[in-house]
């Protein structure tokens, strides 16, 4: 069973509207915005990676879906398993820091002890207040599709963080992530569809059109790089593919209108249309769609990003 065939089998059991039909990543009750991550370690984190920036990921990884609600962090709750004193201390300063930073206060959670040697399982669900809460279903044929910033950056700071050697701002990408509060509530009222790329540019987007009941078309050469990317990875088409499927980029993927002038930094990547599937050129030569559109749990699943 993949994440896809989890997602259908969920869809049998009794659900709340809030729900959205568990085609989005947050819900909506009440007027709050829920939403929930896990990070196990070996899956979407190296068991090098400092606990500091462990505890920022698993942090900025919920606030990056509230963000996409274009909604405001009321708060979060915490599922612990203690293991090692001294890594646990260390987490916990890093999630000191990562929760003053993004003014997110803790509300509450549950504490377990993990056996010796398990691999550390970490969940955290936030709150959100405020929301403009545009859904991934609600992109229209003629949309354009708009990404708010570089891609590719956290997946090359992957390959860094195995051994790859590479620009320190890259790693950073890649461990300690921004989640887009500010592009968000700024978005959040005026567009059709939105959501985050955690998983893939490719992949995120696909799921956007799907949810719509649309076809999307990607250009690859109008995704957005940085400089410190081209530098270390070149913006050739191969860097562009790895860039675009590589994952936790945590940027905005958003559907709006034609003439619509986004309020923060955005690029606009592709357009929607009727039909069904995901398209993709390089300045308007067509592409065969890579083997892996990006990251999708599974059994047999690599650790996430791929480098």
């Amino acid at each position: 069973m993949n994440e896809s065939d989890l997602l259908s089998l969920l869809r049998t059991l009794p659900l709340h509207p809030g729900g959205r039909g568990l085609r989005d990543d947050a819900a909506i009750v009440n007027g709050l915005v829920l939403t929930t991550d896990t990070l196990v370690e070996g899956v979407h984190f190296l068991p090098t990676d400092p606990p500091g920036d462990v505890a920022w990921k698993l942090l900025a990884v919920n606030l990056s879906d509230l963000a996409a609600k274009g909604a405001t962090p009321e708060g979060v709750l915490l599922n612990y398993p203690l293991s090692d004193p001294d890594w646990d201390r260390a987490f916990f300063d890093g999630l000191d820091i990562a929760l003053r930073e993004h003014a997110c206060p803790v509300i509450g959670g549950d504490t377990v002890t993990l056996p010796r040697g398990a691999l550390r399982i970490l969940t955290l669900t936030a709150l959100g207040r405020d929301a403009a809460a545009p859904s991934r279903t609600g992109a229209q044929a003629g949309d354009l599709l708009w990404v708010t910033g570089p891609i590719g950056d956290a997946g090359a700071g992957l390959a860094i963080a195995r051994g790859e050697t590479g620009p320190p701002e890259l790693l950073r990408a890649y461990r300690r992530s921004t989640p887009r509060l500010v592009e968000g509530r700024a978005l959040g009222g005026h567009v059709h569809a939105m959501s985050d790329v955690s998983d893939g540019l490719l992949l995120d987007a696909a799921r956007m059109a799907d949810a719509s009941g649309l076809a999307v078309t990607l250009d690859l050469a109008a995704v957005p790089l940085s400089p410190a990317y081209i530098a270390h990875r070149s913006d050739a088409r191969a860097a562009r593919l790895f860039a675009s499927t590589a994952g936790d980029d945590y940027q905005l993927l958003f559907a709006a209108p034609p003439g619509y002038v986004p309020p923060v930094p955005a690029a606009r990547i592709g357009d929607f249309a009727p039909g069904r599937g995901l398209a993709l050129h390089d300045a308007g030569e067509p592409l065969p769609l890579p083997g892996m559109l990006g990251y999708e749990h599974s059994p047999l699943a690599p650790v996430r990003p791929a480098p």
